[in-house]
């Protein structure tokens, strides 16, 4: 094994979000009023968002993916998600990347949109 593949062997595959930082739980609400027009689960529940940091700043990074890399909404989701933030009183800056890993799994949504879509 070399010394590359030990650092990498333990590394989360998605970034750990800023939970502690008293934006974040306002900007989870945020995204849950963004939808994904196929499916009438929010992006959140979905498991979509992969990431929410916040920055000493107040600066806002989202790391999201969409439920396939043909999703028609792709040109337009990160928007959606930056308009539902930005308004956030404190929130200074909002920057959303779309990613395709780890691919999208219907394992990562939320209890609650698995029972809204029928699957519990």
């Amino acid at each position: 094994m070399t010394e590359q593949t030990d650092m990498l062997e333990g590394t989360p595959l998605i970034k750990p979000s800023s939970t502690d930082h008293p934006l974040y739980d306002p900007i989870v609400d945020a995204c849950r009023t963004v939808f994904d027009p196929e499916i009438p689960v929010n992006i959140y529940d979905l498991g979509l968002v992969y990431t929410v940091e916040v920055n000493d700043d107040s600066d806002v990074n989202v790391i999201m993916t969409l439920t396939a890399p043909g999703c028609p909404v792709a040109g337009e989701m990160p928007g959606w998600v930056a308009d539902a933030i930005e308004p956030l009183p404190g929130v200074r800056t909002v920057n959303v990347e779309l990613t395709w890993d780890p691919p999208w799994g219907m394992d990562m949504m939320s209890d609650e949109a698995r029972l809204e879509l029928g699957f519990m």
